[in-house]
């Protein structure tokens, strides 16, 4: 088998969107002490995509991501944070997986169909829980996750996609209240992009690559 590397080339996004997805989080581990934290291996990010890719190539994915970057304006991709959605975890039952969920500009939608393109000759399918990060904390990859890399594109792209910043896991009842709260729109900006290989539950866990804006 081929030996693959989950990543996710992410967008790194300015103080205004971290300090929001920092409390957000402070709020999950109340509800779940056992959740993780934003830290080192869970940065706070917007995805742009996700893939499996072939570790060989990795050089090359990161010129291929460079290649699209150094025809754009990041200051141009406009994001705005709507609200706190969830999904379940089919494993954990009655636990959810919480992210502020961000509303993508036509500029955004367009950077991701050209990330496709530049990283599909380097992608394959059939990625297990070995192309991921694991750690003391988090030894195992549950299913979920790597399902959802394996869908990605298109799954959750072009008219599928759905912009967010993830931010813990919660209980479904305290994530159904947390939903139900107030929440202000903000806009925020990237302050760079970079490609992370993933973690258990699509967390940023470890960064391979970054250019700045």
């Amino acid at each position: 088998m081929t030996d693959l590397t989950a990543i996710d080339v992410l967008i790194d996004p300015d103080q205004t969107m971290m300090t929001r997805a920092k409390a957000v989080n402070a709020a999950m581990r109340e509800s779940l002490p056992v959740g993780f934290a934003l830290d080192e291996h869970h940065q706070p990010h917007v995805t742009t995509l996700q893939r499996y890719v072939r570790s060989a190539d990795l050089t090359e994915v990161y010129d291929a991501v460079g290649s699209v970057l150094d025809s754009v304006e990041l200051g141009d991709l406009a994001l705005t944070a709507t609200g706190i959605r969830h999904i379940a975890l089919a494993k954990d039952r009655g636990v959810g997986l919480a992210g502020i969920v961000v509303r993508p500009s036509p500029e955004v939608l367009e950077f991701q169909a050209r990330l496709i393109a530049a990283v599909a000759p380097f992608s394959e399918d059939g990625g297990t829980a070995d192309a991921y990060v694991r750690t003391d904390a988090e030894p195992e990859i549950n299913q979920d996750t790597i399902d959802y890399i394996e869908h990605y594109v298109p799954e959750h792209s072009g008219a599928s996609y759905v912009g967010h910043v993830t931010v813990g896991l919660a209980t479904l009842d305290d994530m159904s209240a947390l939903e139900a709260g107030p929440f202000e729109e903000f806009t925020f900006s990237p302050v760079g992009l970079s490609v992370y290989q993933l973690g258990n539950n699509g967390t940023a866990a470890r960064r391979l690559r970054s250019w700045t804006a």
